[in-house]
């Protein structure tokens, strides 16, 4: 590392970070990323007071191992996300996969969607918006939204966004869903209620237990996984396959591919997938 920086950081200090990272989250930092680490980093250890990695180190394995974790993986991750990203999926929802489960589930008129990774909130309210369109009133639906980065699920939770987060949103669904910001707010919008009501946002580790006693129907895991090594991956959707309900629905990143990783789902096209 170079000289001109603020604060030592070896190799040994870089995989001591990996080490911790992938033990708690999964998360698999190749080398390229050690100038990344060190600058999200180097924040947390001016903003606690401490002169090196070491020290900052020892404490989030120790005393601070549990808060300040959190801290440390929002700092390294990285969140981009808008809405509707990769459409094709959204359209594969409201023209076949939809119209399958209000036949399948005829009878608890009852759907459950997961967004593992949800980021700032954009996807699971994108889901909300084609669930409302879709499904008519009588209709229990509820989307899971989680995500390990607490700050990003605060997000979520506002509701509140820039006018530029809606470039992929067409100019009916912005008049129907959402609130323009005025006077000081202007150049903002906010999430109509009605969208929030069916989403439930929370803090999951994907590599714990899972909070839901219930199977889902569908699952979005979208540019998730591309930051684990295949075991993890492997594990990951072995546990999906187990959480989605028989011939459940599981949609992955456009750059993501179950290929080598799993066997128990059948490839639709484009990045979608069908429980075995």
């Amino acid at each position: 590392m170079s000289s001109q920086q603020e604060f030592s950081f070896t190799e040994s200090d870089f995989n001591r970070v990996r080490t911790v990272v992938h033990a708690h989250a999964g998360i698999h930092l190749a080398d390229s990323k050690q100038n990344l680490v060190y600058n999200r980093l180097a924040r947390r250890l001016r903003a606690l007071g401490f002169d090196d990695f070491q020290s900052y180190l020892s404490y989030v394995e120790g005393e601070g191992k549990d808060e300040e974790f959190t801290h440390l993986i929002n700092a390294i991750t990285t969140n981009l996300t808008f809405f509707f990203r990769e459409n094709h999926h959204f359209e594969y929802l409201t023209q076949e996969l939809f119209p399958a489960l209000m036949k399948q589930n005829a009878d608890t008129r009852k759907i459950r969607i997961w967004s593992a990774g949800c980021s700032t909130g954009e996807e699971p309210y994108s889901l909300s918006i084609v669930v409302k369109e879709f499904f008519p009133a009588g209709w229990d639906v509820r989307i899971d939204a989680s995500d390990l980065d607490t700050n990003v699920i605060d997000t979520g939770r506002d509701g509140i966004y820039s006018v530029e987060a809606l470039k992929g949103v067409t100019q009916e669904r912005v008049k129907r869903w959402f609130l323009r910001g005025s006077g000081a707010n202007a150049g903002m919008v906010k999430i109509k209620p009605e969208l929030k009501e069916i989403i439930r946002f929370q803090q999951v580790n994907l590599m714990n237990e899972w909070p839901w006693n219930e199977s889902f129907d569908i699952i979005f895991c979208r540019n998730v996984v591309i930051y684990f090594d295949k075991p993890t991956q492997q594990r990951l959707f072995g546990r999906y396959h187990q959480a989605l309900k028989s011939n459940g629905h599981l949609f992955i990143g456009h750059s993501e591919s179950l290929y080598k990783v799993s066997e128990q789902f059948k490839l639709l096209g484009k990045t979608i997938y069908q429980k075995i």
